[in-house]
């Protein structure tokens, strides 16, 4: 996976990232800046999710992006 994408196109993909965990605020997304581990971290503080599940909650959203 090429998430340097994801932080070079960060602004486009802010979007898509909401509509996903729409409990991340825009405040979030400005601090996360496309950093992989900052939004993991974001998104497990928001939903109380396991670390493991928001790894792989992640990776099936990249995927499914079809980059």
């Amino acid at each position: 996976m090429d998430w340097n994408r994801v932080e070079g196109n960060w602004k486009q993909v802010k979007g898509k990232v909401k509509e996903q965990w729409g409990k991340l605020t825009d405040d979030d997304l400005d601090r996360i800046a496309g950093k992989r581990d900052q939004l993991e971290g974001k998104i497990q503080e928001r939903y109380g999710i396991e670390k493991d599940r928001v790894r792989r909650d992640i990776d099936d959203w990249y995927i499914r992006q079809g980059w």
